[in-house]
């Protein structure tokens, strides 16, 4: 009850600092209106169409950003003379000098030297200092939009704040994101290998690059990120459902070539041995900077906290792109991963009796203890390959053809413990197995992109075509049990016993089959959508997909026949609306969407005589959301809210059927899920120097219609009910100091029903709260960090009807030298 208790009190308190924090940054900027001078005018590119989201800057000073129109507003300003900026990201700046009486509106129009095509390739920040705020993404629609006209909730993390936070892992950069959970660690193998989280109810991973899919059974490589997208919400109308959860997607956005030379390389060491080395050089390859390059590079190498494991990694990513004129622009990306480590130390519930131990604090054990090998290693190397060709049709329309290749493995030994015994949770079964596999994806997509008018009205569409082969390869040893072991008797001498050599030998011994097949499937895909511009104010979102799923089979090797029930074809129909509103235009919108989202389901073998067919539907989930969305203070303040219902049918669980008097065991596809909530996210920066980011997510998901054992309960891959994130930061912005800084962050979990049914109970993951703290001196030429994470060095774990112990306080220190 005190424990309860401590976690409630805890979570109060959370909330009402962040409420209060708001609320006197809030404050703070209504303090800021003053009245003065005008600045105001228009931003055009050199073929004469507006370059929306530019960034129109008084050095030093206020700052606005450019609209649908063209125009820009900069108020309140004293008489006296400014330097006037119009700059957006990776590309040259223009700036001219004004001289303005209080009063006055002086007129300062610009034509920036680069296409319309060229600026849209280019993700440009809303405000010059609001860094962390990114107004505009063509990901999430597959077309340039901004954010107050979408009617879809996204979240941008962008590399100014993981740089600030030191981010040597991917999955601490979305810490940053309200309602997103690590719910498993990676485990290296081809299925549910990568880690995975948790999105709006729904098990999700990293499985998308630059818009495509990339999967990967290993860890994402931070080093050639640009930003991390979290698209909202069953998204299926766009990008199908090989690869994308009913939560929503993950994108990854990488480093593209810039037309000016320049670079850094990063040092960074920290606790259990961690030891980074990464380097971004970029530049024209030609005087005439039509040819560009970029190179990203990283190494690095860390032990573990516990008795036994590590991680070490190389990548490379290296990037041309050809600008060959105002209509043509080709590029070909490359990035290659390799990944060797041990598997991290997960400990499986029992899933065939009540749980004895209910928390894992109840079971008692030491968890420093691995309960491996460092010689049972397993490599995941990754490939992802993507060549775009992207031609300016007219005016109006572009086209935008994309290949893409991906392959993954899986090579080396798997170890996963499980919780064994009817009266006791002490005894842990250490099972093994050497995992041989490879997945590749090849994708082939052409889209038209146009932005246009019919009867006055403004259009902008894309429409695409999309065709996407995927394969599997296993060629793996079977599962062994290699020993039973305790999980609190530090004199148990089973504990030394497993190694790669034992466990070789007991392989050798095995009589169970092993795993060799080789499955292969395509999804033919047509989609259409249109943003329709009813009013300078009102937007409507239609879009439609439809999906032709083609499984090819899986070939036993053993038999060299398909195994039964694996070769079937699906069709998938998604649609999505969407209505947005500004009722202030560019600062204040409003906005409701219909999302869909689906899953190919294979047949299943029902038991002769039940007269039931085996053949399934796909899975369909459909989201109704609205929200509202804003954009204030000259881009300082942005601000989203939404609330959310999704419902999943077409959900298989098994029921008993009478026929002909005897009862049968088979498969019915009538269950239900359903996921509800809210979503809150401030980013601002209520003045120079002070950055906020803030989160606050609740989900109510529960199986309505399911098993006996599971229905009406929250699913364990639901994750935590309540999240709650944080980011302030402060860096000097003048004087002798300038770009020294301070960074705080808090991260509140709620607790995690990590196993939920009849049959065992309840196993929780406790409620948590994380920390972490840097420091850092950011220069033109260098930067010096030092980061601390789990500041309170809490205890603390993730998993889905597993366990898995995370890291406790850690230590980095890094140097970034800059050219």
């Amino acid at each position: 009850m005190y424990k309860l208790r401590t976690s409630k009190k805890k979570h109060t308190l959370i909330t009402l600092f962040t409420f209060f924090l708001l609320l006197s940054y809030l404050t703070s900027f209504a303090q800021q209106v003053t009245v003065g001078a005008i600045i105001k005018g228009t931003v055009k590119t050199k073929d004469g169409k507006p370059a929306e989201f530019v960034t129109v800057t008084i050095k030093g000073g206020k700052s606005a950003q450019v609209d649908a129109k063209g125009n820009y507003t900069i108020k309140d300003i004293k008489g006296g003379n400014y330097t006037i900026i119009a700059s957006y990201v990776g590309l040259e700046a223009q700036q001219r000098e004004v001289t303005i009486s209080e009063g006055q509106t002086s007129t300062q129009d610009f034509t920036l030297s680069e296409s319309n095509q060229q600026l849209e390739e280019v993700v440009v920040n809303g405000g010059s200092t609001n860094k962390f705020s990114v107004k505009k993404t063509t990901t999430s629609s597959k077309m340039p939009l901004g954010n107050l006209e979408n009617p879809q909730v996204y979240t941008t993390i962008p590399k100014t704040l993981l740089t600030e936070q030191m981010v040597t892992e991917f999955s601490l950069s979305l810490k940053n994101s309200p309602g997103v959970y690590k719910i498993q660690n990676n485990r290296g193998i081809n299925s549910d290998g990568a880690s995975f989280y948790t999105m709006r109810g729904f098990r999700t991973e990293a499985a998308f690059v630059d818009g495509v899919p990339s999967q990967t059974n290993g860890e994402i490589e931070p080093a050639n990120i640009e930003r991390v997208e979290l698209i909202k919400g069953p998204s299926g109308t766009l990008f199908g459902g090989a690869a994308v959860s009913f939560g929503g997607l993950i994108n990854i956005v990488t480093k593209k070539p810039l037309d000016t030379v320049g670079g850094e390389v990063n040092f960074t060491t920290g606790s259990y041995g961690l030891n980074r080395l990464s380097a971004d050089i970029y530049g024209p390859v030609k005087a005439d900077k039509k040819l560009l390059f970029r190179l990203n590079a990283a190494y690095q190498n860390q032990g573990s906290f516990q008795d036994a494991g590590f991680k070490r990694s190389i990548f490379v990513a290296p990037t041309l792109e050809y600008r060959a004129n105002e209509k043509l622009n080709i590029s070909l990306t490359a990035g290659f991963y390799s990944l060797e480590g041990t598997s991290p130390s997960t400990i499986f519930l029992n899933r065939v009796r009540p749980y004895i131990a209910k928390t894992p604090e109840e079971l008692n054990f030491d968890w420093k203890r691995s309960f491996t090998s460092n010689d049972l290693v397993m490599k995941n190397p990754t490939m992802n390959i993507k060549g775009q060709i992207t031609y300016k049709l007219s005016d109006s329309w572009t086209s935008q053809t994309i290949y893409s290749a991906n392959s993954r493995r899986s090579d080396g030994f798997y170890v996963y413990s499980f919780l064994r015994g009817a009266t006791s949770d002490e005894m842990l079964e250490r099972n093994v197995s050497l995992q041989n596999s490879v997945n590749t994806a090849t994708d082939l997509q052409q889209n038209f992109i146009g932005d246009f008018k019919i009867l006055g009205l403004r259009n902008r569409m894309v429409a695409g075509l999309d065709y996407l082969n995927q394969t599997i390869n296993n060629d793996n040893s079977p599962y062994i049990v290699f020993d039973n072991v305790s999980g609190r008797n530090p004199a148990d001498a089973n504990y030394v016993k497993i190694s790669r050599a034992a466990v070789e030998a007991r392989l050798a011994t095995s009589t169970a089959a092993p795993t060799k097949n080789a499955t292969k499937s395509n999804i033919y895909s047509a989609y259409a959508s249109d943003v329709l511009s009813v009013t300078d104010r009102l937007t409507a979102m239609l879009s439609l997909r439809i999906d032709r799923f083609q499984n090819r089979g899986t070939l036993n090797q053993a038999t060299n026949q398909i195994v039964a029930n694996s070769k079937y074809q699906q069709t998938a129909v998604s649609p999505k609306l969407g209505l947005v509103y500004q009722i202030l235009p560019d600062r204040i919108s409003v906005f409701g969407n219909y999302m869909n989202g689906f899953a190919n389901v294979p047949p299943v073998t029902q038991p002769a005589g039940s007269n039931v067919s085996g053949t399934l539907k796909a899975q369909q989930a459909n989201q109704f959301e609205g929200g509202v969305k804003t954009d204030l203070f000259q881009g300082r303040l942005s601000f989203t809210a939404s609330y959310y219902d999704i419902e999943v049918d077409n959900m298989t669980r098994t029921e008993e059927v009478n026929v002909g008097g005897t009862n049968y065991i088979v498969t019915v596809q009538n269950g239900t899920q359903k996921s509800k909530g809210v979503e809150l996210e401030l980013i601002a920066n209520p003045i120079d120097g002070l950055n906020i980011i803030a989160g606050y997510s609740y989900n109510d998901s529960k199986l309505t219609k399911s098993t006996v054992a599971l229905e009406g309960r929250r699913p364990a891959s639901a994750g935590p009910a309540t999240l709650i994130n944080s980011w302030i930061s402060y860096a000097i912005p003048s004087g002798n100091l300038k770009g020294l800084g301070l960074g705080t962050g808090l991260n509140y979990i709620g607790k995690h029903l990590s196993g939920n049914s009849v049959v065992t109970g309840v196993f929780t993951l406790p409620s948590y709260t994380l920390i972490t703290t840097t420091l850092f001196y950011d220069q033109p030429k260098y930067r010096i960090g030092i980061k601390v994470d789990n500041l309170t060095d809490e205890r603390y774990f993730t998993g889905q009807g597993t366990l898995s112990a995370q890291l406790p306080r850690t230590i980095a220190a890094g140097l970034t030298y800059k050219f």
